[in-house]
């Protein structure tokens, strides 16, 4: 089993990303976000989740990547999925939420240097499928300590 992956996929603009299903503790539709003043351009803000406030972090913002042309059917499966970071829960804004694939290890291959507008410090891995690939994201890499710690100081 260790030579497998399951990853929870989602389409982020043009392209479909995927994160370790043991990192994502839930997926929740889109709600209301309370905007925080002064933070980061890439968090879209806060909400609350059972009595827990969630930072929501806006990919798109944070890579400068378009969003993904809705029709209602998207609109139904868009929303936030919820990680798990070093502790820290954090919501991530997605287009639209794929399904949960399992990967073989071998089948993983070095991210190309420039796939999309996130950079390859941020991507664990590429998977070829037969619609281009899918992209596998370290969600420890996409954010450095500082800015976990700015993001930690919103909730409060």
């Amino acid at each position: 089993m260790a030579d497998q992956y399951q990853l929870v996929t989602f389409q982020l603009g043009e392209e479909l990303y995927g994160i370790n299903i043991m990192d994502v503790k839930e997926i929740v539709r889109v709600q209301a976000i309370r905007a925080i003043p002064n933070a980061p351009v890439y968090v879209e803000g806060i909400f609350n989740l059972r009595s827990e406030i969630i930072p929501i972090i806006n990919l798109h913002k944070r890579f400068h990547l378009k969003k993904m042309f809705h029709s209602e059917e998207d609109d139904l499966l868009s929303g936030f999925i919820i990680i798990d970071v070093d502790g820290m829960k954090l919501g991530v804004i997605i287009d639209r939420v794929s399904r949960v694939v399992t990967i073989e290890k071998e089948d993983i291959q070095p991210p190309p240097q420039m796939l999309t507008g996130i950079g390859a410090e941020y991507i664990q891995g590429v998977v070829r499928q037969d619609q281009g690939y899918l992209i596998i994201l370290d969600i420890r890499d996409l954010f450095n300590p500082k800015e976990l710690q700015k993001i930690a100081d919103l909730r409060r």
